[in-house]
Formats: structure tokens, C-alpha cells, sequence
């Protein structure tokens, strides 16, 4: 675990500004910096960064956040890897707390072997581009096929000499370990002779998705039917094949922006789409897709679309291991090249333009895809027919969606040309003999889908209202005017109220006030706020400031933050025409008073709503008495608060 010390170091020397620099353009707009939006397709720039502040504030979007949370959306990181990439850029050693000996020695394992395949990396390519082998062959081999310099770079590809121990005489007279040379697979040891393991190929760095080197893919350039075409790194401490995708960290942002993954056989597949401008794509390796590999697109998008050259037998085969797909309620389509084509090839004959309309024109659901394939092998014989059934029947039936499921028998009996009723039935069997526990899975997502469905619909209704309106009124005070002093506040007749204002702050005023009458948020995210502030005030007598809050964990307190501390609308054009303009610290108190006696009054008015209510169904039994006292009390405060807002705006 990353120590707290270590934390602070790095939110207090990385810049946000610098780091989303790397992923935007960033121009000046007055004392911010503005872009266009790396989350969405827009025209017009509506992402901001305060180096001030340092948030961003993507308005097209409406995320928002620190440096940290930053990586997290675009990058998708997990909270320690965007950490760890962060210390890494500026230097900053790590510091780890909580952690056994055992498993300090095996994260010291784990970087080294890291440490060992980057310089392997490295030694590769500089291997490409100075040595006069590595620029004959290798760069050679690279160029024939289409590949120009800056592809090249930015897939870090390389060459390995033709020598027994060229890597390995090199990393060992740098201070690199021989242990780790091996783990890595990078060097086979037997007795007292080193080989290397790519001697003689060019390499394809296999990349995580943050950028960190797992392992490699070597081709060798000889035409000799004993060796393996392709070589692979063994399975290491941090390589496993069944987990990886070539090609991830290069595609990244884009399987985000298209919200589609196109899934490629090779490496060279990969590198050419990407050339050719159609950079949502990544490889299996020549492995069947695994789970793993499709959970690890599933952080990107539910959307893949197979890419399949035109060998009919191997279809078949795929298609078969393609059921973990949907088992995993993502969307499947499938697009098939001409005969004697692969995505290689078709993109280096191709313009950016023809290949990109191909693809999104011959694309086709996989479902309707396997019935086309699997009708055309059955021809008119009725019971191949049926085969082709139950094989459909056997696909949907792992669909944990429902409606989908639905959706595709009525589909399939169109292209089939049977009753739905004969294929629901073949479903239902299939699902009670195979697929129980998948059916309490399937009931416990819809139930999720249908409570999401309608948290959003109040959301939506919720972020209109007068409530949530008023609420952020109160937060946004909270988060940047916390320490700015109240008055003393006086009545109409001059006389000082019984609240004493001189030694009190905005922050310290409205929590105060709002604890006083119990009042807590209903818009969920500003209530996780505000929670955090209260519990820390009541822990320290001290209000969190903006500041801090933005350094928080949660993804979703960093988001609200970001929003209401951040400045969409300039007073630069006010100050340049010379108007006056009072500084909204001077309004603060006077907005803060105001903001928590609407809040109260408008959760009077709702409780006087509700007690009104309960006294008609009452009325009849003549038991509402105590219910009437209580409601003269609520509109007496009522009254109260309206005298106060009244003496605060005027």
C-alpha cells in the first residue's frame, strides 16, 4: 500500500497542467487553460484546467476532478496505478506501508523483472536504429511491410541481433541481474552457457494498457520450417498471456471515444489499422479469447467487433469460443474480409476512407452471423436444420440480459423460419438444465438495471429541482468561502440577535446551522460532501477545504468538487470594460445566511405538505389534533424564516 506521505508528495508536486498536456492541447483562456474534450467528439472547447485550482472541469462531459482522477477516467487506471505513473514522471520514490516481507520481496520481484524487460525494450530498439544489422534487417523487414518511422516508434518495435548473447552480455555488464534475465524469459540459462531466448527476430513489445512492458513477440527472418515463426515471453510473475492484449496501451483512449473494439488475430493486423487511422483495435495473440482479455475490454467498452479473414474453417472455430462474450453481456459483431484477405492487408490496399466505410457497412451481428454461416452448411435437410436451432439456442441461451435474449429468438425465427414458441421452449430447457445459477445472475442484473433505471429517472428530475438547486448553493458556498468571516448580524430594530457572528466562518456558520436542524442533502453525491466535511469538522473543529477534498479517493467526491469550485464564467470582460463588480467574498456571509434558511424552508414546506396531507385522511376519524399542533408550529418557523429572508435580501 502506497504510504499517505508518499501520496501528498506526489499531489503536491505533480501539475495538472503538465500531466493533461500530454493527452490535450491546452491553450490559455485566461488564468485557465482550455481544450477540446479528450471524453467526448466536440467542435467547440469546453474542457477546462486550473492550474490555480489544479482541477479540470470537462463541461461536455461533466467530469471533473485532480491530476489522479484525471488518469483514472482517461487512462482508466486504478487509483494506486494512476499514483504509481505519477511518481514515476516526477521522480518520486514510493513508499509502501502494510506490507509482510514476503510481499515486499515479491513487489520487489515484480519490478525487477519490469525494470529488465524496459531495458530489454530499449536495447532492442536502439539495436533497430544504430546497428547496421538492425537497420538492414530489421528496419528493413519493418519498411517492407509498409510500416513508416512513426508507426514504427510508436509501437517501440526493435530487433534483436543474430548472437548468442548479445542482450545478455550487455544487461549483465549494466548491473542487471542473470535471476531476472531468465524469469523474465528474455535469457535461457543451461549450466554455464546464456542464450538468448529472440536472438535473430524483430520484436513487438507487449504492452499494459499502462504502458508498463509485460513481455515480447519476436519473428524470425529466416525461411527455416524448424523454427517457430513467432515466439512469445514465457508466462512470468507479470506476463500471462490469457490476460493480455496486444495493442491495448496504443488503443486505449480510442475504444473509449469510438465505444467499439475491433479484435484482430496478429500484431501486424494491429499495426496496420492503426497506420491506416482505425485505432480501436487490438490482438489476442493467436490465443482463443479468454475472459480475462475480454474483462480487460470490458473496462473500455461493451462493444467488440471480431475481425475475420476469409478461412472458413477458422470461423467455424472461433465462433465456437465466442459465447463468453455474450455470456458477459457485451455486444458481438463480426465482419468478415474478402477470400484470401486479412485486416493486414486489406488496410495497406486500402485509403483511411474505404477501410473505415467497410468496416461499419459489413459489420453484422454475431448471432445473425452464425445463422447465416450455419444455414447455408444445412441446406434443405429438416434436420440439420434443427441442429443449427438448438446451436443458436445454445448461444442466446448464455445472453444475461433478458429482453436480448428475447430479442434474438424472435430474430433467429425469422431466419430460421420456425415458431418462436419452438425455439423459446428449446431455450427455456437449456436454461434450466445448464444455466441455473446463470438465471439467478441474469434476475439479480435486471433487478439492477431496473433500480438504475429509475435512480436515473430521479436524477434527472432531481438535478431541475428546487432542492438540488438550493443544495448546491449551500455546498458551493461551503467548498469556497469556507474561510471567509461572518459579521455580527442585526435585527430590524438594531438589537443583536442571540447568535453571536464575530469569531465564526462561512464554513464553520453553515455546518453549524444545517447539524442544528438535522438538515442533510438528498441529491446523493453533494450528501457524500458534505458528510465528509461534517465528520471531519466534528473530529478536528476544522472545515476540509476545497483543496483537500480534491485529493480525496472517491472518484465521485473529487467529481463534485471539481464542478462547483470551478469557473466556467469569467469576469475578465467586466474588469477590461471597467464595471464594478463586488467581490463575491463580500457577498459570501450574506449568501451563506440566506442559502441554509431557504434549504430549511424548503424542507418546511414539504414537511407542512406531508403533515396536510396525513390530516385529510384523518379528517374523518377526528384524531388529527395532535397533527394540527404540529403543523402551526412548522408554519409559525415558516413565517420566521420568511421575516429573516426578508430582512437578509432587503
Amino acid at each position: 500500500m502506497i504510504s499517505q506521505a508518499t501520496i501528498d508528495k506526489i499531489f503536491e508536486t505533480a501539475r495538472i497542467e503538465e500531466v493533461i498536456s500530454d493527452f490535450v492541447s491546452l491553450k490559455k483562456n485566461g488564468s485557465s487553460l482550455k481544450g477540446l474534450s479528450p471524453f467526448s467528439n466536440e467542435k467547440t472547447p469546453s474542457f477546462m484546467v486550473s492550474p490555480a485550482k489544479q482541477i479540470f472541469k470537462d463541461f461536455s462531459s461533466n467530469k471533473g476532478g485532480n491530476v489522479v482522477s484525471f488518469l483514472m477516467e482517461h487512462e482508466h487506471y486504478t487509483y494506486p496505478e494512476a499514483l504509481r505513473f505519477l511518481a514515476k514522471r516526477y521522480n518520486i520514490e514510493i513508499e509502501e506501508t502494510g506490507q509482510s516481507d514476503e510481499e515486499k520481496q515479491q513487489r520487489s520481484e515484480r519490478e525487477s523483472l519490469f525494470l529488465i524487460n524496459e531495458y530489454a525494450n530499449k536495447y532492442f530498439q536502439k539495436q533497430l536504429w544504430e546497428s547496421e544489422k538492425g537497420k538492414l534487417i530489421g528496419h528493413g523487414y519493418f519498411k517492407e511491410r509498409g510500416f513508416n518511422d512513426q508507426t514504427i516508434k510508436e509501437f517501440q518495435l526493435g530487433y534483436s541481433p543474430n548472437e548468442y548473447e548479445a542482450l545478455s552480455k550487455a544487461a549483465l555488464k549494466d548491473s542487471y541481474q542473470l535471476e531476472f534475465l531468465e524469469k523474465s524469459g528474455l535469457v535461457k540459462i543451461n549450466g554455464s552457457n546464456n542464450t538468448d531466448r529472440f536472438r535473430g527476430r524483430v520484436m513487438f513489445p507487449i504492452l499494459s494498457h499502462t504502458g508498463r512492458v509485460l513481455g515480447f513477440g519476436g519473428r524470425t527472418l529466416e525461411a527455416n520450417a524448424k523454427i517457430a515463426k513467432y515466439l512469445n515471453s514465457p508466462e512470468s510473475e507479470i506476463y500471462h498471456k490469457s490476460k493480455t492484449l496486444y495493442g491495448i496501451f496504443q488503443a486505449k483512449s480510442e475504444l473509449s471515444k469510438k465505444d467499439e473494439c475491433l479484435l484482430v488475430e496478429g500484431y501486424t493486423d494491429v499495426i496496420s489499422l492503426h497506420q491506416a487511422s482505425v485505432k480501436n483495435v487490438v490482438a489476442s495473440s493467436g490465443t482463443s479469447l479468454t475472459v480475462d482479455q475480454i474483462n480487460l475490454i470490458k473496462r473500455f467498452t461493451n462493444n467488440i467487433t471480431i475481425l475475420f479473414d476469409g478461412d472458413a474453417a477458422g470461423i467455424k472455430a472461433s465462433l465456437r469460443g465466442i459465447d463468453m462474450i455474450l455470456k458477459e453481456g457485451m455486444n458481438v459483431k463480426v465482419l468478415l474480409f474478402p477470400d484470401g484477405q486479412d485486416p493486414d492487408s486489406f488496410a495497406k490496399a486500402h485509403s483511411s476512407e474505404d477501410l473505415e466505410s467497410f468496416i461499419s457497412a459489413e459489420k453484422k451481428d454475431f448471432l445473425q452471423y452464425k445463422t447465416q454461416l450455419l444455414l447455408t452448411d444445412a441446406g434443405d435437410s429438416p434436420l440439420e436444420k434443427s441442429k443449427v436451432a438448438r446451436e443458436i439456442c445454445k448461444s442466446i441461451a448464455v445472453i444475461p440480459d433478458a429482453l436480448e435474449r428475447e430479442a434474438y429468438v424472435q430474430e433467429c425465427a425469422r431466419l430460421l423460419k420456425l415458431e418462436e414458441r419452438i425455439l423459446f421452449s428449446e431455450l427455456a430447457q437449456m436454461r434450466k438444465a445448464n444455466f441455473k445459477d446463470l438465471e439467478r445472475e441474469s434476475k439479480r442484473e435486471e433487478d439492477r438495471e431496473v433500480r438504475l433505471n429509475l435512480i436515473k429517472d430521479e436524477n434527472q428530475s432531481e438535478l431541475s429541482s428546487e432542492e438540488y438547486l438550493q443544495e448546491k448553493a449551500v455546498l458551493s458556498l461551503l467548498l469556497n468561502f469556507a474561510n471567509v468571516m461572518m459579521p455580527p448580524e442585526e435585527t430590524k430594530e438594531g438589537e443583536k440577535d442571540n447568535v453571536e457572528f464575530e469569531e465564526e466562518k462561512v464554513g464553520e456558520y453553515l455546518i453549524l446551522e444545517l447539524d442544528q436542524d438535522n438538515i442533510s442533502f438528498y441529491h446523493k453525491p453533494y450528501q457524500l460532501v458534505y458528510e465528509t466535511i461534517k465528520e471531519h469538522f466534528n473530529t478536528t473543529g476544522e472545515v476540509l477545504s476545497s483543496q483537500q477534498l480534491i485529493q480525496n479517493k472517491n472518484k465521485e467526491i473529487v467529481n463534485v468538487v471539481a464542478d462547483l469550485i470551478s469557473e466556467k464564467h469569467q469576469l475578465n470582460n467586466w474588469k477590461k470594460q471597467k464595471v464594478h463588480v463586488t467581490p463575491l467574498e463580500e457577498l459570501a456571509p450574506r449568501f451563506a445566511i440566506e442559502s441554509q434558511l431557504r434549504l430549511k424552508q424548503l424542507r418546511l414546506s414539504a414537511s407542512i405538505h406531508e403533515i396536510k396531507l396525513k390530516i385529510r385522511e384523518l379528517e374523518t376519524s377526528g384524531s388529527s389534533l395532535e397533527l394540527i399542533s404540529s403543523l402551526n408550529d412548522l408554519n409559525k418557523l415558516k413565517i420566521k424564516i420568511n421575516e429573516r429572508l426578508n430582512r437578509v435580501v432587503g
